[in-house]
């Protein structure tokens, strides 16, 4: 029995037992209502308890689902957080991988350089050689032409002394 049948028996039960005012008096009077039997009182009990557990379980039933839902999603974020730190882990050895190759080219880098500094310095050595000995030849090949050696035994190019 729904909860608006056993309020609308209730209201029927006690519109019955009030008493009817004469029609010649003019004051109302008022009774208490009378009051439910027991059956009454137990059905009513029945349908208020029945309506409890109804809405009781529907709250209930989406709470559950809502906790559910919260456990499995910190499951999956647990499982991503461990992935992710796996992932940053691999990343870092390839970063010090790739900051290993970057400092052995940056090596051989400098030492190109210095290869390259040394070929120059020994280039520039060896062009001043080269220059001192067409300078010797010349100048041999002027004594024995006997031609433009000085007495000091320079050699006179341009305005310079050699």
């Amino acid at each position: 029995m729904s909860p608006r049948t056993l309020t609308r028996q209730l209201l029927d039960a006690r519109s019955t037992s009030a008493p009817m005012s004469s029609p010649s008096a003019p004051h109302i009077s008022f009774t208490q209502p009378a009051s439910p039997t027991p059956q009454q009182t137990a059905e009513a009990r029945a349908a208020f308890l029945a309506s409890l557990n109804s809405t009781g379980s529907s709250v209930s039933a989406a709470l559950q689902t809502r906790a559910q839902d919260i456990h499995h999603n910190a499951i999956a974020i647990s499982e991503q957080e461990n992935e992710v730190k796996n992932e940053t882990d691999a990343l870092g050895k390839e970063s010090r991988k790739y900051d290993k190759v970057v400092e052995d080219g940056a090596k051989k880098l400098k030492e190109l350089g210095d290869v390259q500094n040394w070929a120059e310095m020994l280039e520039k050595d060896l062009l001043v050689l080269e220059e001192t000995m067409r300078i010797a030849d010349e100048e041999e090949d002027q004594r024995r032409d006997g031609v433009g050696v000085d007495g000091a035994g320079g050699k006179k190019r341009g305005n310079s002394w050699y």
